[in-house]
């Protein structure tokens, strides 16, 4: 089977297609055949070494995924062959096939595509666990930092639910997008704290960045207890700055849920580009930009 590797850490173009063997499910797991990944600055930190520098090489790019079961492992109950799933799996996914726990995936209801259940079913998630980490709900005023990105717009949408008003940071044509997801957009900047204060006159309840560096530091500013601060954009401070960390099953239970509500109309999936995956070095250079609405996804034919 094809499948997007990496056999040394650096820039897009350390990615390459190889053919590697089809793994089999074993029991309490399913193989799936791969129609759509998603592809998330995750990777990109992986890829590059910045994040998990030690990682056993070679790695199979992605972690999002949707598809149809090929088959279920010996002695194993779960959807049946040809059923439309999506999961998440830490690594693998951007390949032809992928052996994931039954337990992990979730059916995809009708009207909701391969390519929106793909960036269900790990940003969403993840989205999903940072809202219900830092305890977001009626009263509460939340910064979201990043808002127009895959993380921060599925977590502008689930908070805004919960009853939250959400203020979300993100580039000046990204303003009518965040606006249309329900937000308060607002521009990043070094004023951003006094614009804040204009339109949220008695302050912020709690913060989620999801982008890190200056970002993260600005965000510190801003008279939110700690507590009630989560980074997505900055994983390897949020213990030595005391910050929320974000907690929480991802599973093929909470993934059903938030399928559920995309078929309902009430979670907006967006997906701004797609690409084939032989074109993989492509993906991740516009992944590298940092810029863009909503999620990359991997066509897999």
């Amino acid at each position: 089977m094809r499948a997007a590797r990496f056999h040394s850490f650096g820039a897009p173009d350390v990615l390459v297609i190889e053919d590697v063997d089809r793994p089999q499910p074993g029991p309490g797991e399913a193989l799936v055949r791969i129609r759509a990944a998603a592809i998330q600055p995750f990777d990109s930190r992986v890829r590059s070494g910045r994040l998990m520098p030690n990682l056993t090489l070679p790695v199979t790019t992605g972690n999002e995924f949707a598809g149809m079961v090929e088959s279920l492992g010996p002695e194993t109950a779960g959807p049946a062959a040809g059923t439309p799933v999506a999961g998440r799996r830490t690594f693998g996914a951007v390949a032809e096939y992928v052996v994931v726990p039954v337990g992990d995936l979730a059916v995809i209801p009708a009207g909701v595509s391969f390519a929106e259940a793909a960036t269900l079913s790990g940003t969403a998630q993840t989205a999903d666990t940072a809202v219900e980490s830092l305890g977001i709900g009626v009263g509460d005023t939340l910064l979201i930092q990043g808002a127009a990105g895959g993380i921060g717009s599925f977590a502008t949408q689930l908070a805004i639910a919960r009853g939250a008003r959400v203020i979300g940071t993100g580039s000046p044509a990204n303003i009518d997008y965040l606006r249309a997801l329900g937000a308060t957009p607002l521009t990043p900047g070094p004023d951003l704290p006094r614009r804040i204060a204009e339109v949220a006159p008695d302050g912020l309840t709690a913060i989620l960045d999801c982008v890190g560096g200056e970002t993260l530091d600005q965000s510190l500013t801003l008279g939110v207890p700690r507590d009630r601060i989560a980074s997505l954009g900055d994983l390897g401070r949020v213990a030595e700055l005391g910050l929320r960390s974000v907690e929480g099953l991802r599973d093929g239970v909470r993934l059903a849920r938030l399928l559920d509500l995309a078929a309902q109309g009430k979670l907006l999936a967006t997906v701004r580009s797609t690409y084939p995956i032989n074109d993989i070095v492509a993906a991740h250079r516009e992944l590298d930009t940092g810029h863009g609405r909503g999620k990359i996804v991997i066509a897999i034919d």
